[in-house]
């Protein structure tokens, strides 16, 4: 809109006053006093942001943890798996067929709960995010004191 048509639609009083744009918002505060409030704020921001960082530095490694604990599950499976599978392939060349046949069985099961643990473990670490919420957080806060300085 141009000056013009803003002095035929406001009064001339309206006009004359101050835009807020330009006017201060504590205009009362020293430099000190507002650089002083500002470097507080600051080290208020700074603290919260560390602490949400250790909140979910403690959750990631929760999560980070379960998926080991996965892991190493696998790893016994597959040790009995292969322990089992090997039993069994001993005991067919040596015994009957229906004994190993049965030992094959256990060990193709152990082997495909194995196969699922390690599965799930693996989905599990892939999922592990570093620090969601503190990276969406430190955004926000950049957008903030870009705000402040214009």
């Amino acid at each position: 809109m141009t000056q013009r048509a803003e002095t035929t639609t406001t009064p001339l009083a309206e006009t004359t006053a101050p835009r807020s744009e330009t006017t201060p918002k504590r205009s009362e505060a020293s430099l000190g006093e507002l650089v002083a409030e500002m470097t507080s704020e600051l080290s208020s921001l700074f603290r919260q942001e560390v602490e949400l960082a250790k909140v979910e530095a403690r959750q990631e490694v929760s999560r980070a943890a379960r998926a080991g604990s996965k892991l190493a599950g696998a790893g016994v499976a597959g040790v009995l798996a292969a322990l089992l599978v090997s039993m069994a392939l001993a005991w067919l060349l040596d015994q009957a067929v229906n004994r190993a046949l049965a030992f094959l069985i256990v060990g193709v099961v152990w082997a495909i709960v194995g196969a699922v643990l390690y599965a799930t473990g693996r989905r599990d670490l892939k999922d592990l995010e570093a620090l969601p919420a503190t990276r969406t957080t430190i955004k926000e806060d950049v957008q903030w004191a870009k705000a402040q300085k214009s």
